[in-house]
Parts: C-alpha cells; structure tokens; sequence
C-alpha cells in the first residue's frame, strides 16, 4: 500500500525529467547555433524533430505500461535517454542534431505512462485531477527553457547538456527501487485493442481536442525560444524566461483543468477553451507589438493548460478497458500537433514575409472543434437518456402522434415477449385483449386529450396469448409549438398482486 502512495508523485517527478530532456534542443538553440551555423527553416526542423518520435512511441508506451508497468518503463526510458543526451554534447553537424534529437523524443513519450498507469490507484470520479496533477509533469519543459540558458551562458552548452545525464541516472534508479512491481497488468494484444477502438469516432474527436491544446502548448515551448530572440532582439536568457513564464502557467492549470472536469460537465469547459483559443489566434495574427503577443501567448497557455487537463478526464470516461492504447493515440496526437506548426509558421513566414496565416490556422483550427464540442455535448446528453430509457425497470413504448410505435425498451419485450423489430413500426393494438370495449378507450383518450396523461389499470396480450393486469401510465410529448409529437406509454406487471 505504501508503494502504491508513492506513485503519484513519483511518476509526476519521472514525467519532470522526462520532459526536461525533452526540450533540451529548443532551449538551448540559440546558443546551439553560435557554434553550429543553422538557417531558420533547420532551426524549425531541429527543434521539431524530437517532437516525431516523442509522439509516436506514445502509442507503444501506453499500451506496453499496462503489459509490463510503469516501473519498467520508466527506468528503461531514462537508461535510453543516456545516449542521445550524450550524443548531442559532442554533436557539430545539423545531422547529429537531428539523429540526437529524434531520440530525445522518448523524453516526451513518457508522458503515456503515467495516464496509463495512475488511473489504476484512484476512483473514477477523480481520475481528471490525478492525470491533471501527473501532467503538470508539463513543468520540466519551464525548468529547463528557464535554466539551460542561464547555465549555458556560464558552463557553455556542452556542459549544460551533459548535466542532464545526472537527474536521468537519479531517476532510473529511484523507479527500480520505489516503483510498483505489484502493478495491474492488462495482457491483450496491442492489434486488438486498436481494432476495438479505432472506428470509434469520439477516439478521433479527443484526439483532434488533444493535438490543439497540447499541440500549442509543445508548439510555443520550443518555438518561442528562437521566436522571440528573432523576431523581437530578446536575449537567449530574456526568451527563456518569457517561455518558462509561459510553460509554468499552462502547467499550473493542468490540474485545474482536470479538477474542473470532475466537477463540472467537460463540454462546457472545452467549449470555453476553444473559444479562448479562437480568440488568441486572431490576436496572434494581427500583434505586430510584443505586448500584444503576450496576451496571445498567456490566452494560448490559460486555454491550452485548462483543456489539456479536461481531455484526460474524458478519456477513462468512454474508454476505461482500453484506456492504455486510447491514451496513447490520444496523447500522439497532442504531441504531432506540436511538431507541425513551427514548421509551417517558418514556411509561412518564407513565403509571404509574416507569420498570420499560420497563428490564423490555429484559430480555425480551434473553431472547428468549438463546433465538434457543441455536437459531442448534445450526443451525449441523448445518449445518456436512451440509456434511461434501456435500463428503466417498467416497459416502456413511445408511439409518434398517428399511434405507431418507434421505440421500445428491453422491459417491454421481458413483460410482452414481442421483440423491437415485432413491435416497431405496428401500433399498440397488438397488445389488445379483448377483455375492455370501445367505451373504455375513448374514456382513456378523452382523458389524454384533456389532461395530457392517463394511468389505470388494463387488461393486455402477451405475444404468446397470455392475458395479464398491468399498470399503464400514457403520457403526452409536446414541441414548443404545444404539438404532440409523441405518445410515452410505461407499465409494470401487477397481475399477482391482485390475486
């Protein structure tokens, strides 16, 4: 039990060193380029190119975390990370900078495996603030934007880059000892648990919410570096202080963002974090002063932080039997989005001198899902209410306004054994028992048409021609035009207790 305590803050502080390594590239770049001469369009791949890999072994870390756990993962994660650190310390081409980079990215694939493993330990009802808590991880991009440049400017940023060979060993040891090895493990194949989920349309619809706001805020850590040093003659230290700034307060409302999910309806969160960052990339596009760019940049970190912690609370919610592989494409994702923008930005900016277009893309991009938000919240609703209507223990049968039936529940096939496809499209009639006369009916609508409902007792037809007492409320559903739109009739069984 102890060992099960530690794991929160244990896989946070993995997930801190995970993405301090991460970033290391963009960080230091501007001091990189001192002694390895870079063009601006290999600036932008090389601080992108970690990003690939750190995406895309996403997939494999979530799903190999529920297989073998997060110790194993963790540790060898680190051990690996030993090599490209070391590899770029002694690079002096664009091409070790890129071979370096791509394997820096197992750093930010890290990520997968603590929302795979945590959920493990927690409730459901708190599931959005322990990921939220686990990826204010998020805070070890800040770190190292902060203090790789100060260092960098007093040790060189070779001896900065190999200081961070020292909190990788740290970590893989700690995991080895502290670590879970009692760990719940999930053994099914990574095929099919891919295929069980793929064609699900809300895996894709997360997935486009996560490479928004994720995306942006991984776009901005290593962009804003060289962007601002560029773009605005920013000090290398003045750039990763700004950027730090920005880092923290995404981070810091992470787990916000995760608590609020488990308070509140996460539609309604997204709705305002889409909407903010529609907001901000209008802004971004026309902020020709540096003032006007922070308040882009610090909406983009408030929407991007809030809404990166309120996917994850969605996605044990419609996913909890595959939340390994879900989490992982999830957060792949998240992470491809933050690979692609840089690069477009510097071609955009190529091509037509400034940067609009691209922040403008970030704006439609974020309206689209505004949109995709609003439908997924109103689906959500109707699914919840025919999951009423399927567990309710009375038979129920809606009927449109000319008396047909268009829906039944299971109930209603349990107490009349007449199966959906038997009784949708004929009317009630079916059930008639012959045991009541005209006389009764009218009375019965009489009483619908003057006080929108009726219950009573009435004899009714099984399928098999069995007789039996029921307990019928009708009611009527009107539209706002006070038209009746439908008829809702729920019954239960009394025939024994009158006997």
């Amino acid at each position: 039990m102890k060992s099960q305590k530690l794991q929160l803050p244990l896989q946070t502080l993995s997930l801190v060193i995970g993405f301090m390594v991460w970033v290391m590239i963009s960080s230091l770049i501007p001091n990189i380029k001192e002694d390895i001469p870079l063009t601006d369009n290999e600036v932008a791949l090389v601080t992108a190119v970690p990003v690939i890999l750190g995406s895309l072994m996403r997939i494999l870390l979530g799903y190999w975390t529920n297989r073998f756990g997060a110790r194993t993962l963790f540790m060898i994660s680190f051990l690996l990370l030993l090599f490209p650190v070391f590899y770029i310390s002694i690079s002096d081409s664009l091409v070790d900078l890129i071979i370096g980079g791509l394997l820096l990215g197992i750093g930010g694939a890290t990520f997968s495996i603590g929302v795979t493993s945590l959920p493990k330990y927690y409730p459901k009802e708190r599931h959005g603030f322990v990921n939220g808590i686990y990826g204010a991880g998020n805070i070890g991009t800040a770190i190292t934007s902060f203090a790789a440049p100060m260092l960098a400017n007093s040790i060189g940023w070779v001896n900065t880059v190999r200081l961070f060979l020292i909190p990788l060993l740290i970590f893989a040891v700690l995991n080895f000892l502290f670590g879970d090895r009692q760990e719940k493990k999930v053994k099914v194949s990574l095929v099919s648990q891919i295929q069980s989920v793929y064609q699900d349309e809300k895996l894709w619809f997360l997935s486009l919410f996560y490479f928004i706001t994720f995306g942006s805020f991984v776009a901005f850590t290593v962009y804003l570096p060289n962007f601002l040093v560029s773009n605005f003659q920013l000090t290398p230290v003045d750039a990763g202080i700004r950027t730090a700034g920005f880092i923290a307060l995404a981070t810091f409302l992470r787990p916000v963002g995760g608590w609020l999910g488990d308070k509140f309806n996460p539609f309604m969160i997204l709705l305002l974090v889409f909407a903010g960052l529609t907001f901000s990339g209008v802004i971004l596009s026309f902020s020709p002063t540096l003032t006007l760019y922070t308040v882009g940049c610090l909406t983009v970190a408030f929407c991007a932080g809030i809404g990166n912690g309120t996917v994850f609370k969605l996605v044990p919610y419609y996913f909890s039997k595959q939340a390994g592989i879900v989490n992982g494409i999830v957060s792949a994702m998240g992470g491809l989005g933050g690979f692609f923008p840089p690069i477009v930005l510097s071609l955009v900016f190529n091509i037509t001198g400034h940067y609009a277009i691209g922040f403008m893309a970030l704006s439609e991009f974020a309206l689209a899902s505004f949109v995709i938000v609003v439908w997924m919240y109103y689906q959500d609703k109707l699914s919840l209410e025919a999951k009423i209507v399927e567990n309710v223990a009375q038979g129920m049968m809606v009927t449109n306004a000319k008396g047909v039936i268009e829906k039944v529940n299971p109930a209603f096939t349990r107490l009349t054994g007449y199966e959906p496809e038997e009784a949708i499209g004929n009317t009630p009639n079916i059930l008639r028992s012959g045991k009541h006369d005209q006389h009764f009916y009218h009375q019965m609508w009489d009483s619908i048409r003057n006080n929108g409902f009726w219950q009573g007792e009435i004899w009714n037809k099984r399928k098999n021609q069995e007789i039996y007492l029921e307990w019928l409320t009708i009611s009527e559903v009107k539209n706002e035009a006070e038209e009746v739109k439908y008829y809702v009739g729920v019954f239960n069984d009394i025939t024994n207790e009158k006997k």
